[in-house]
């Protein structure tokens, strides 16, 4: 059903699925990372310290992977669009629940609730494509530029608006976003067939069947990819403006500015990155992306050094953007039963473990320094970059 029907606009339907998927991501992404360039005002408003707020932040990011299994269950036996309707109109609320915030606990607690809501969106729509693309990778890189639009709004956004109206306000944005996507992808997207209409929700939570998904060699070398570079790019979702403060002591409207070019050079880049993974291989580009973000990762700790901050910028978008070449390896691993909820399962278990990002970011910089925590994500990245190669020369096949 989905390639060539016609909307009445003379856009095929499934660039009009593209589209809005991509606009939803938009949305739940800006809702997130309006707050990371906020953290000072947020520190200061409750008198909490970093860890604490990055202990927020992992809850958020821990929920938004945990929600990933489930939203593929629930697309496989009621179909997509409902799922991401209800992301949409969650991540609104968890947006306005943070915003009216009192005390901190509260906020902490609003920012786990739009992290579980906005995050039914991304496997769905993820899996929403592969049933209209043949070129998956191409239409998985241009789906997240969604993401990386929305790293480039809200850091300008929250901060301009922030330092003129106060951090809740710039927040707010998130709410401002998400109500048009919802309106727009209820009026525009068609409901989609369930995969697996007579599922039994219950039994696909039962854990010997999860085992068995993960323990596959290949879905776990997958997942341990994934995880460092989620891990890391977690980590600078949620600090990199705070670093660029406290370490190079830029002024905050400066360091969004640079926050955002992080997600410009991803979005100018994954596209490509997912087609080169389709032509050349997922290893390989993943390989040569963590180089690269491992060279701007160092880059970003030389100190008094503006001209090395942009490279590291640079490096570090285009080197994490191999996380588009990673969702393309799962999808090489299911099949087109499974993808719904097989990716689901993987993605939560990924950014589950990949939240702890935020707060050991966080802890690491309070204990021993900024540049103790871009060490730490440095190794990971090492590490990843070594299982690769020793994926290739020992011809494991995973």
């Amino acid at each position: 059903m989905f390639p060539g029907v016609v909307t009445s606009r003379g856009w095929h339907y499934r660039q009009t699925v593209l589209a809005l998927c991509t606009f939803a991501l938009f949305a739940t992404m800006v809702a997130r990372l309006a707050i990371s360039p906020l953290v000072p005002a947020i520190t200061a408003t409750y008198g909490v310290s970093n860890a604490l707020v990055g202990l927020a932040l992992t809850g958020m990011w821990l929920t938004y992977g945990l929600a990933q299994y489930p939203s593929g269950v629930f697309a496989d036996r009621y179909g997509e669009r409902p799922v991401i309707l209800v992301a949409l109109a969650g991540t609104a609320l968890g947006s306005l629940l943070i915003v009216t915030a009192p005390v901190f606990f509260v906020f902490a607690i609003a920012t786990v609730i739009l992290g579980a809501l906005a995050g039914l969106h991304f496997s769905v729509a993820t899996t929403l494509l592969t049933r209209t693309y043949d070129d998956v990778g191409r239409a998985i890189g241009i789906h997240t530029l969604g993401s990386t639009f929305g790293g480039l709004l809200a850091p300008i956004a929250a901060t301009w608006i922030g330092v003129r109206y106060g951090w809740r306000t710039g927040v707010a944005i998130g709410l401002v976003v998400a109500i048009p996507a919802f309106a727009l992808f209820f009026r525009y997207v068609e409901p989609t067939p369930p995969r697996r209409p007579d599922l039994e929700i219950r039994n696909q939570f039962r854990l010997e069947p999860l085992l068995t998904v993960l323990s596959r060699p290949s879905v776990t070398f997958t997942v341990v990819i994934s995880v460092l570079l989620s891990f890391s790019w977690q980590a600078l979702a949620s600090f990199l403006p705070t670093f660029l403060v406290s370490y190079h002591e830029y002024s905050d409207g400066l360091a969004a500015i640079a926050f955002s070019g992080f997600f410009v050079v991803q979005g100018l880049t994954q596209v490509k990155i997912g087609q080169f993974s389709d032509q050349y291989g997922r290893d390989p580009v993943i390989a040569g992306c963590l180089v690269l973000a491992i060279t701007g990762l160092l880059a970003l700790v030389i100190p008094t050094a503006s001209a090395f901050v942009v490279i590291g910028v640079v490096l570090v978008g285009v080197g994490l953007g191999a996380y588009t070449a990673a969702m393309a390896r799962f999808m090489d691993l299911f099949s087109s039963e499974d993808r719904g909820a097989g990716f689901g399962l993987t993605q939560t278990v990924v950014m589950g473990l990949a939240a702890a990002g935020s707060v050991v970011t966080g802890t690491v910089a309070d204990l021993a320094g900024w540049a103790a925590s871009i060490a730490v994500l440095v190794t990971l990245l090492a590490i990843g970059l070594v299982l690769l190669f020793g994926n290739w020369a020992l011809r494991t096949g995973y």
